[in-house]
């Protein structure tokens, strides 16, 4: 058996409260528990910050790129 007896009442108790058998609970845990991991390491996704900053590229005023998305929307509009 995977779990002693006292782990699977409670896993059990758990599982009732839930509405849950408990391999549906225990399924819906461990899929909570792989979609709470990060996709990469934080040593890639550093690695692409880095790479990203080495380079220059073109940018504005923060209220003139707006205003030219703005426009940009209202333009294909009509």
């Amino acid at each position: 058996m995977v779990f002693d007896d006292a782990e699977y009442r409670q896993l059990r108790r758990v599982a009732e409260r839930k509405g849950l058998s408990v391999s549906e609970w225990v399924r819906q845990a461990i899929r909570a528990a792989a979609r709470a991991q990060p996709a990469t390491s934080k040593e890639a996704k550093l690695a692409a910050i880095r790479s990203a900053a080495r380079h220059r590229f073109p940018t504005a005023d923060i209220d003139r790129m707006l205003a030219e998305i703005e426009q940009g929307y209202t333009s294909e509009a009509e």
